[in-house]
This record gives structure tokens, C-alpha cells and sequence, in this order.
């Protein structure tokens, strides 16, 4: 699509949303112009370096000001299409083993299949025609994601929505749906739009899909939030130890930034502005806490800077019997330092074993141990990481080289000579192009199928890269607690307790790191 029919599109899209009383002004008094529903308080705007197609502000905005109302009437819902299309109400009822995501799925494709018979089709045609989620991915970039957990969770995914589409065929067959609409190719595109655009609603688990609503870019909440979760995984302990702690998911979850809902007093989907804005500046929204492995599953995109990433690495087996935490609460922050649950548990597991039960609580409330105790666990940590990063076929510095190449073959449709490259970044760039038969008899030849796959190459290739330097940055935090408690104590070991002290942080990747030979730290015997 041009640049000119996308803008006429745009236009047309706000004229009807003016017609069913979406407005951006915070007072039902001020009637806004009949050729747009924005103008007041937001405008679209483009930001190719933040998101892309977004909301900006047309005034100065103050945090918590009513900036965007929505009514329930204009959100697309499969209960609402269902009251205005009897026949998809009627094939529904016979397929009742579906579930709600797969109904709300179904009844988009079916009404795209009516085109501009359809109510929302100048809506429809503001949808992205494709998307970047994990579901999206094809098996040569799953495995670009090099880290296991990654890879499953794609390979999770692909298989779930291949699973849905094979359940719904029979309910699509029966509303007589264009052939290209029973492809799995458009099943993946209705399941991207659930995933990527629904909005929480109290009465649908499905969500809603709702206009002009949708055109906000994601925030991550911020550092103040950041690390609740790790406050609250400490407090609780320190209240109730292991045998009473709940979900640490549930209590991050009750922590989370929520700018937006539904509010039933005024019939409307709200949205309101979570910090103060200058006129021109990108208006975003929090949809919660995100890794960057997470954002990509389900929004497709990932972030440079994302204060709510984690990095997850395996343990040895009895440190996961140690503790009552759940698996997700052990990670690895962007700085490199190990969350609270983490970090409790290789110090309690550093303990011998027949000592750990009187020391528990010590650790639970975030003390440390001894200084022997704690450089054991710094170099676990490092070296855990280390074997990691070492088994893994390409380095964070030769991702980042290949994002370069990459980005630059985009634009100039030409590779730098293959001998000039590392052999793993040379094999994985040959084994793509013949995979996408983007390289034929010497020439370059990008379709539309192509360019999205390089796209999504380019995502794994980001997200291996942030994990290697969450990574990279645990090493070098280890290696300074080491070296600053060997460096103070002269090698002497005393039982003490303290509180941890803030350390500085790193943010870039470091190329090598010095360890303490092992002679100097031993492990315990266990």
C-alpha cells in the first residue's frame, strides 16, 4: 500500500471513528471535529525509531489526564459480532469445544471475508498485515534464538496456534470462508491480532479489539516498578518465610502499571496518561511487565533498553528443591545482578548441608552469610555463565556485527564479502539466504515473504544478543563482588552478617573478565 492510500485510509478511519463517539477529549462538552476523533489532546504521527505508527500529543498533557474515551459500543468483541451476524451465532453454538480466543479469531477472518459490506472495515484495513510474534516464526529463526528456553517457547507457540486453526477449520468451513481465509497463513495473522491488539475486558477473556486505542506504543514500566517484584519476593520472606509465600508471580502481577481500562460508570474504554507529556511527544502505554522474550511471543517486538527483561540459566538439580520459589522468580536482571530468589538460593545451597536449616531465615531476609559464603556464590554464578556464553556458536559481538550486515543489506540489497566474516556469522547468513532463496545465480532478489523473515531474524538475532549480555554483565558483578571482598578482607574469612550494599552497574559488554583461580575460592562440600 502507497503512502497516499494509507493516508486516505487513516482519514477515513477517524471519520468513522468520530461517527460512534470515540473522542480524545477528557469532557463529553467539547464536541470534536467531524472529520476526526483526534485533534484535542492526540494526533498519529509517525516514529520510526520508537514503534513506529503512533499516538502523539497535541497539547501539553499532565500525568492522569483523561486523554482518549472509547465507547463500549464501538469495541469489536465476539459477543457484539455474533448479535449483528446471526449465521456466525448459529455456526458458533455447534462448535462448542472451542474456546474463547479461537471464537473471537474466527469471527475477525469472518469479517474480513465480507470486505466493505462489513461494519468494521475501515477499521479492518488499519490491522498490520502481518506480524512478528514467536507464533510467526519460521524454523530457521526459531533456532537463531540459540537458547533453549527461547527456542521452546517458539516451537510452543507455533504449535499451539497450528493446534487452534486445525480445531476452528470446521467452524471456518461452515461459514463458507474465502479460501485464503482457511489457510493457516491467515489463522496466524488473526491470531497475531488477538495477541498483539485485544485489550482486557471483565466480560471476555478473549479481550477486545479496540480503535484508536490500539495505536499506542508500549512503555515499560518503569524503574520504580522494576524491581517490585524482587521487593516483594524479599518482604515476604521476611514475613512469612518460605512455607507462606504466595505466587510470585500474583504479587508482581498486583504491582503492575495499568493506564487504561474499562470503566463501567461511563460505558467506555479509558485512557489515561501515565506521566507528563510536551506537545509532539509519542503518548505511550504500559500494557504491564514484559521480558523482552515475552513482548516478542506476544507483541512481536522487542526492546533495546528493557528495564523488566530477565535472563534465565539452569541450576544444578538440588537448588530447585532448596526453596519454594517458582522457577520464574530465578533470573538474572539486565544488570547483571541475580534476583533476591536467586541469589538466597545459591547462597544456601554454598551452605554445607547439614548446616543450612539453622541459617534459612538469614537468608531469606536478604543477609549475607559469611564472605566465604558469598564468594562461593559469585563464583558459581560467573562461572555458570561463563560455560554458557562459551558453548553457545556465536558471541554477543558477532551478533551485533550480524544485525549490522543485516540492517545494511536491507538498504543497499548487497552482503559484505562472506570471506570477511566470521565462519559461525557466515554459515548462519548462507543457511538463511539458501533457506529463502534470497540469493539466485549471484543476485539478490528480496520478496515481501523474504523481507518479513529477515525481520524476524533480526529479532532472534537481538534477543540472543541482549541475553549474552545480561549474561556478560553477572560475570563482570561477580567478578567485582569477588575481587572487592578479596581486595578488603586480605583472603581472611570471618562469619559475619550484613546487609547487601548497592554496587555499581555495568552496561556494556565486557570482552574478558579476570576470575579468581580456583585455588583461591572452594567450593563446598555438599
Amino acid at each position: 500500500m502507497d503512502d497516499e492510500a494509507e493516508a486516505l485510509n487513516l482519514k477515513s478511519f477517524l471519520r468513522w471513528a468520530t461517527e460512534l463517539g470515540i473522542s480524545d477529549s477528557p469532557s463529553t462538552s467539547i464536541t470534536p471535529s467531524p472529520a476526526s476523533c483526534l485533534g484535542y489532546s492526540l494526533f498519529v504521527s509517525n516514529f520510526p525509531e520508537a514503534g513506529g505508527r503512533g499516538l502523539a500529543a497535541a497539547r501539553d498533557i499532565k500525568k492522569g489526564e483523561l486523554i482518549l474515551r472509547v465507547p463500549k459500543g464501538v469495541l469489536m468483541t465476539s459477543q457484539r459480532l455474533m448479535r449483528n451476524d446471526e449465521s456466525l451465532s448459529i455456526a458458533v453454538k455447534k462448535h462448542a469445544s472451542l474456546c474463547c480466543t479461537q471464537i473471537l479469531a474466527v469471527a475477525l477472518l469472518n469479517e474480513v471475508n465480507k470486505g466493505k459490506s462489513s461494519r468494521w472495515w475501515p477499521y479492518l484495513k488499519q490491522f498490520p498485515r502481518s506480524y512478528d510474534t514467536l507464533a510467526d516464526f519460521g524454523k530457521f529463526e526459531i533456532q537463531a534464538l540459540q537458547i533453549d528456553d527461547a527456542i521452546w517457547a517458539a516451537q510452543k507457540a507455533s504449535q499451539k496456534a497450528e493446534g487452534e486453526w486445525k480445531e476452528a477449520s470446521a467452524l471456518m468451513h461452515d461459514l463458507k470462508l474465502k479460501p485464503q481465509l482457511l489457510a493457516l497463513k491467515a489463522w496466524l495473522w488473526a491470531f497475531g491480532s488477538i495477541s498483539s491488539r485485544t485489550m482486557h475486558i471483565p466480560w471476555d477473556e478473549a479481550g477486545c479489539f479496540c480503535p484508536v486505542g490500539d495505536f499506542f506504543n508500549y512503555a515499560a514500566p518503569g524503574e520504580e516498578t522494576s524491581n517490585s517484584e524482587d521487593q516483594v519476593t524479599r518482604e515476604a520472606f521476611s514475613l512469612q518465610e518460605d512455607s507462606m509465600l504466595n505466587s510470585v508471580t500474583e504479587l508482581a502481577a498486583a504491582h503492575r502499571l495499568i493506564d487504561a481500562g474499562y470503566e463501567e460508570d461511563v460505558s467506555s474504554y479509558c485512557f489515561y496518561a501515565r506521566r507528563n507529556y510536551q506537545k509532539g511527544e509519542q503518548v505511550l502505554l504500559s500494557y504491564g511487565t514484559y521480558t523482552n522474550l515475552e513482548l516478542l511471543q506476544h507483541y512481536g517486538f522487542i526492546l533495546s533498553d528493557n528495564p523488566n527483561d530477565k535472563a534465565f540459566i539452569p541450576l544444578e538439580p538440588n537448588m530447585y528443591s532448596l526453596c519454594s520459589w517458582e522457577s520464574e522468580s530465578l533470573y538474572i536482571q539486565p544488570d547483571g545482578k541475580p534476583s533476591f530468589a536467586l541469589l538466597s538460593t545459591v547462597r544456601i545451597w554454598a551452605v554445607p548441608q547439614n548446616n543450612r536449616r539453622p541459617v534459612a531465615h538469614l537468608v531469606y531476609s536478604g543477609y549475607q552469610l559469611s564472605i566465604e559464603n558469598e564468594v562461593v556464590a559469585m563464583r558459581w554464578l560467573a562461572k555458570k555463565c561463563r560455560t554458557i556464553l562459551d558453548i553457545l556458536p556465536t558471541t554477543a559481538e558477532e551478533d551485533g556485527k550480524l544485525l549490522v550486515i543485516l540492517d545494511e543489506f536491507q538498504e543497499t540489497h548487497q552482503l559484505v564479502d562472506i570471506k570477511e566474516m566470521p565462519s559461525a556469522l557466515a554459515t548462519e547468513l548462507c543457511a538463511f539466504m539458501e533457506s529463502k532463496k534470497i540469493v539466485s545465480d549471484g543476485t539478490c532478489v528480496i520478496s515481501g515473504v523474504a523481507r518479513r523473515s529477515i525481520g524476524r531474524l533480526k529479532l532472534a538475532i537481538l534477543w540472543r544478543y541482549q541475553y549474552k549480555k545480561i549474561l556478560s554483565n553477572c560475570i563482570l558483578h561477580c567478578t567485582e563482588v569477588i575481587n572487592d571482598i578479596i581486595s578488603t578482607k586480605d583472603l581472611e574469612y570471618k562469619e559475619i552478617f550484613f546487609k547487601p550494599a548497592n554496587l555499581h552497574s555495568h552496561c556494556f559488554i565486557p570482552l574478558h573478565f579476570r576470575l579468581l583461580p580456583c585455588s583461591v575460592i572452594s567450593s563446598p562440600t555438599h
